[in-house]
């Protein structure tokens, strides 16, 4: 179930950073090389984090790693949304994509922590 669960988050991520590249496209020219250099570089991490899952005998390093990006992705989505360079509605769908892989993330981060010996 759990590399079910792994192999999910692949597709759902790639899903997640298309709609956000489309999004950093559009927002203020300035504003696309600071914090869209930002987002884009969280988002490739994260990618590479997910993709190191399933090669990994430690999974819950790398979990912690997506986990974290995810939140700072969080964050700069509510800067983007404050700022109005963002409407409410892309606002929602982010959060909405960010959420279905946070959850999977965290039975994921449940599961190999109960199970997890240091």
């Amino acid at each position: 179930m759990n590399e079910e669960q792994i192999l999910q988050l692949i597709p759902k991520s790639e899903n997640y950073i298309q709609y956000m590249l489309e999004i950093l496209f559009k927002i203020p020219r300035t504003e696309k090389f600071n914090i869209g250099n930002e987002y884009k570089k969280s988002m490739y991490e994260m990618l590479e984090n997910i993709l190191m899952l399933n090669k990994a005998e430690r999974k819950i390093q790398y979990l912690n790693l997506i986990d974290t990006k995810l939140n700072v992705q969080r964050i700069l989505i509510r800067i983007m949304y404050k700022n109005r360079w963002i409407d409410i509605k892309k606002y929602n769908i982010a959060f909405e994509k960010i959420s279905e892989i946070g959850k999977i993330l965290g039975g994921l981060i449940k599961y190999y922590g109960k199970n997890y010996k240091k």
